[in-house]
């Protein structure tokens, strides 16, 4: 009787790994740092003034776990800074929300194909929700990114992070120095800094890195000795 030991090598055929999404733009290594925090993180915090990439990391993370079908979606949810009063624009709640959106669209079709990108907007895959109309739902299996939360109020701060659901993830990204809030004391991002310490799975990272003109650092830093 002929041997069939090798029938298992046949029929067993190891899978390649997968190989990384290719981005346009490349992390740097305190980037690389921040990944890696939100990837164990339920719900992470990202501080750094203006040009230090926050908003731009958080979105190569969630399109990173999207293409590797670790989420199913990508939420981005925005403050407008005027009571969330869009009703005044014209058009649908997407075209309503693309002034203050424009930095998202830019980030997204910087790191990636245009098209493609514009394919998972067509579908919702990656979908814009404005503050107003997150009551009464739950980000279920997706990456959800909170931009400008210095200019998210107290309340509106505890309503999104009461949605997220299972299996999904949260980055806060804001900056305390570029706060539009009328009345500062509102904001509910400097309460996020007492968190970390008293809750398993919540973590803040801070970026120092400037990512703009050289020149950019030196000055917001003289501007922010003169407000403090």
């Amino acid at each position: 009787m002929a041997s069939n030991h090798h029938t298992d090598d046949v029929f067993v055929q190891k899978r390649r790994p997968k190989r990384p999404i290719k981005f346009n733009i490349q992390l740097n290594e305190e980037q690389k740092l921040a990944k890696q925090k939100i990837i164990e993180s339920p719900i992470t915090v990202l501080k750094g003034m203006a040009g230090s990439g926050k908003t731009l990391l958080a979105t190569q993370v969630a399109l990173d776990m999207l293409f590797t079908k670790q989420v199913e979606k990508v939420i981005i949810t925005r403050p407008t800074v005027s009571k969330e009063d869009i009703g005044f624009l014209p058009g649908d709640i997407k075209e309503k929300m693309d002034p203050w959106l424009a930095p998202i669209y830019h980030n997204l079709n910087a790191l990636y194909n245009k098209d493609k990108i514009q394919k998972l907007l067509d579908d919702e895959t990656i979908e814009i929700v404005p503050f107003a109309f997150l009551r009464g739902r739950t980000f279920l299996n997706s990456f959800v990114i909170v931009d400008e939360a210095q200019n998210v109020t107290h309340n509106q701060m505890e309503t999104v992070i009461g949605r997220l659901g299972k299996k999904s993830k949260m980055v806060v990204c804001g900056d305390m120095a570029q706060i539009d809030l009328k009345d500062k004391r509102e904001t509910g991002f400097s309460f996020l800094s007492r968190i970390e310490e008293s809750v398993e799975g919540f973590s803040i990272f801070n970026l120092v890195q400037n990512h703009r003109h050289e020149i950019v650092s030196p000055i917001l830093k003289v501007y922010q000795t003169f407000r403090d």
